[in-house]
């Protein structure tokens, strides 16, 4: 079993990082994608510490866009940002957490999409996937991709929570789908409908760790052992073993991410 998203460099876990650790491999897991802040020197040190107790994580990197604001009207500067960073850690896989986030709006929008743009085209000079966060703003993002990837470039909609629509689309551009804690909440039975429609082969899991903790934690940090909850939720919408879920997400990851 694969977390294909969590924070585990966030400072949240700086205190007890060996027992969450302890804690994901006693759940099962084997491996996950940890995300990285590209402009962050105090998480990249901390990603070296994680490394040294958890020798299968593997990293993405990159600028959010509740973080674009400063590099707005040099978009070239963040993809340098992600660039030394890729370089300064040998265990990145992907680029992200990159995309569009209109509905924070913490960023000017001209700048999250350039910001964006510039990222797209270094995950495409590299041959990397990305790692993509879109909210209300996934068709633009998928746009942005599209264009400057030149249609080269695949990976994640991580925590998706649209509609069958924007599900069909991002499958058709050729990316997975993340799925997290809160398709276990009562109130997402909308969601629920939605994911099921999703082909399992296009499908991650994930925590977003220390977020969005699944049912029965929620309210709780969040954490990659209970990645077992969204793979038993998934068995139980999909009526099949969890074992099933287990492997089928392992295998889209390491497709993906190449570990």
């Amino acid at each position: 079993m694969i977390d294909s998203h969590c924070h585990l460099a966030d400072e949240v876990f700086a205190a007890d990082l060996d027992a969450v650790v302890a804690r994901a491999r006693a759940a099962g897991l084997g491996g996950a994608l940890c995300i990285l802040d590209a402009s962050s020197a105090d998480e990249a040190k901390r990603a070296a510490a994680l490394l040294g107790v958890w020798p299968d994580v593997r990293f993405a990197v990159g600028v959010h866009p509740h973080q674009a604001g400063p590099f707005g009207g040099r978009g070239s500067a963040a993809a340098d940002a992600v660039s030394a960073a890729i370089d300064s850690q040998p265990a990145t896989r992907a680029v992200g957490e990159i995309g569009l986030d209109f509905h924070y709006d913490f960023a000017p929008r001209a700048a999250q999409e350039e910001v964006l743009a510039s990222q797209v085209g270094l995950a495409a000079a590299r041959g990397l996937p990305v790692v993509v966060h879109a909210r209300l703003a996934e068709a633009r993002t998928l746009e942005i991709i599209g264009a400057e990837g030149q249609g080269r470039v695949r990976g994640v909609f991580h925590c998706f929570t649209g509609d069958a629509d924007l599900a069909r689309a991002v499958v058709d551009a050729g990316f997975l789908v993340g799925v997290g804690g809160i398709v276990t909440f009562p109130r997402a039975a909308e969601l629920r409908d939605v994911i099921r429609q999703v082909p399992l082969d296009r499908v991650l899991i994930e925590t977003d760790s220390p977020f969005l903790a699944p049912v029965p934690h929620r309210g709780q940090r969040n954490e990659p052992a209970w990645v077992a909850r969204v793979a038993e939720t998934l068995a139980g919408m999909h009526r099949v073993p969890e074992g099933e879920i287990i492997e089928r997400t392992s295998a889209n990851f390491r497709g993906l991410f190449h570990p």
